[in-house]
């Protein structure tokens, strides 16, 4: 490991002490217990995982100073369970962490639109037929509750099916009334928006991914945590 340095950005050396001070922080912090043993392999990863974190904000805020972006400041991000999937655990918690991040994901992918066949595809694949109905019911004592039809008492449930709104039904010694009817809707989000997000997220991870292989150069004991290469990497094939 080359002493005191995180890694290169353009040939240019990083400081460690990023990488130090995230690591301390992490290590006082609330999920303190959760981390692995200082010292041992998992450990080892753990710093390498961070150091590519600080790496690829690193870079965005290279390329946003580049470019000229706006970069807010303001509270850290969350991104839904699909979203940090799709981005990549690494990926996804710089974005959340830093504002350049989230300005150069904006202005790398502002143009990326999706085919229309793909978001028909999806549309198709997504849809579902209306769930089943869902009885809200009242009672005499006051109670309510909600219930399929199909596991209330036979006579009871074709009575209300009949009945007024509103209008109480004795049946097989229960009484209820049938306050309101729903279902699960048919269609989820909106397909096209669904579409839309998930393309601009693996656009951002194409140009992330050729522009960390052009302007970082990582160091030795700081390589990417998944490198087969690297002796911490006990999933090998």
């Amino acid at each position: 490991m080359t002493a005191g340095v995180l890694g290169h950005l353009d040939g240019r050396p990083l400081p460690r002490t990023a990488l130090d001070r995230r690591l301390a922080a992490l290590r006082t912090g609330p999920r303190a217990t959760a981390l692995p043993r200082p010292g041992s392999s998992e450990d080892r990863q753990l710093a390498r995982w961070v150091a590519q974190v600080l790496l690829t904000e690193a870079l965005c805020e290279a390329v946003a100073a580049e470019r000229g972006l706006t970069v807010p400041r303001g509270t850290p991000a969350r991104l839904d369970q699909q979203a940090a999937v799709e981005l990549g655990s690494i990926t996804a918690a710089a974005y959340e962490g830093s504002p350049a991040v989230r300005a150069v994901y904006e202005a790398v992918t502002a143009d990326v639109t999706p085919p229309p066949e793909q978001v028909r595809h999806y549309r198709t694949m997504a849809s579902r037929a209306p769930g089943p109905a869902v009885w809200r019911l009242a009672f005499p004592d006051g109670g309510t509750c909600e219930a399929d039809p199909a596991t209330l008492p036979r006579a009871l449930a074709a009575g209300l099916r009949t009945a007024a709104p509103g209008e109480a039904v004795t049946a097989d010694g229960w009484t209820a009334t049938l306050l309101a009817v729903t279902r699960s809707p048919a269609e989820g989000p909106d397909p096209a928006a669904v579409v839309h997000a998930a393309t601009r997220r693996a656009a951002f991870v194409r140009w992330l991914d050729h522009a960390r292989a052009t302007r970082l150069t990582l160091t030795s004991g700081l390589e990417h945590p998944g490198d087969p290469a690297q002796p911490d990497n006990h999933h090998r094939h």
